[in-house]
Parts: structure tokens; sequence; C-alpha cells
């Protein structure tokens, strides 16, 4: 391979790792219309959630800086969320802390979203 397919492919991972992030926060709204999504959506929350309760890397994570570094690019240090979208939600570093609340949102906002599915599914069959 090229370093410039490398790269390609690198970039393509990051993609890839962004649209399970935002799937992970909005899949539940996702899953109101089609119940089948649940099925996949509530495994990637838990993913999600753990990884931020851990303390965890995603395993994308160390995909994309191998194919960096192959590509001829600098790897970076820590987790997607740390490196991508931290510098675009906030302008400090991301603590252990934020992680928890990052992980707690998600979990939280999805559980609440899965309620009141069912709530709604409950009021919505014949009686």
């Amino acid at each position: 391979m090229t370093q410039g397919t490398v790269r390609l492919a690198a970039d393509a991972i990051v993609l890839l790792h962004l649209a399970f992030l935002v799937f992970v926060v909005l899949g539940g709204f996702i899953a109101f219309r089609w119940r089948w999504v649940a099925w996949a959506h509530i495994p990637a929350v838990l993913w999600g959630a753990a990884v931020e309760f851990g303390g965890w890397i995603c395993p994308l994570t160390p995909l994309e800086n191998f194919l960096r570094q192959r590509g001829g690019e600098t790897a970076y240090e820590g987790t997607f969320i740390t490196h991508y979208v931290l510098p675009v939600l906030y302008p400090a570093g991301l603590t252990r802390r934020w992680q928890v609340i990052l992980g707690a949102s998600a979990l939280g906002a999805n559980l609440i979203l899965y309620i009141l599915r069912a709530r709604w599914l409950g009021r919505a069959a014949p009686g």
C-alpha cells in the first residue's frame, strides 16, 4: 500500500469512529422509528459507556495510529475523544471526571429514550 492509501485508511477509521460516536449518542432517536435498530444501538451504548467509565482506549484508536505511522504521519496519544472531540467541545484536556460524565450522559440519555419508547409503545398497543 502507498502512504497516501494508508493515510486514507486512517481517515476512514476516523470517520467510522465518529459515525459510531454519533450512533451512540443519537441512535436512540433512530430506534424510535425503527425498533430493530435497538438491537445494535443498545450494545453500542453499553460499549461506549464502558469505554468512558473504564478509561479505556477504543480499539479503533490504536488502529488509526498504526495506519498514521505507516503513512508517514505522527500518531497521537490518548483516545479518539481526547484527540478529535474534546478540542471541539472543550478547550481544556479530557479529565477522568469528564470521561465519567460523558459516559453517564450517553447512558442516561439513551435510557430515558428507551423508557419513553416503551411507554409510547404501551399506549399504542391495542387494548
